[in-house]
């Protein structure tokens, strides 16, 4: 009987996850061709603002420089980790402006423990 009800609500949790969206996924549906988007830094580096447009496969976000990136997780997210907070790894070994850099699906989660 307690497996049947364990097995139940886990088959309930599976069903009503796709409902669940992050906000990354909000922020992507809401973006419009010509739409400005802005990005700011975790690291305390300011905030930037960049066009946004529908590319081929996905959304594109316009660097300052001129180049047009494909977005990863959000455009928002990408222009952050493109440009802002490129050289901001925590000394990790991972290549600057990276997926590796961005927030998780669930945002900007972070666990610190006190000492």
């Amino acid at each position: 009987m307690r497996l049947n009800t364990i097995m139940a609500a886990a088959a309930l949790a599976l069903t009503a996850l796709p409902l669940a969206n992050s906000p990354a996924d909000a922020a992507r549906r809401a973006y419009e061709d010509g739409s400005i988007i802005t990005a700011y830094s975790r690291h305390g580096n300011g905030s930037i603002d960049g066009p946004v447009r529908r590319g081929r496969y996905a959304w594109e976000v316009m660097l300052p420089h001129g180049t047009w990136v494909s977005c990863r997780r959000s455009c928002e997210e990408t222009l952050r980790v493109e440009t802002v907070d490129i050289f901001e790894n925590d000394g990790r070994m991972v290549g600057y402006g990276t997926l590796q850099n961005q927030c998780g699906v669930f945002g900007c989660l972070e666990l610190r423990f006190p000492r």
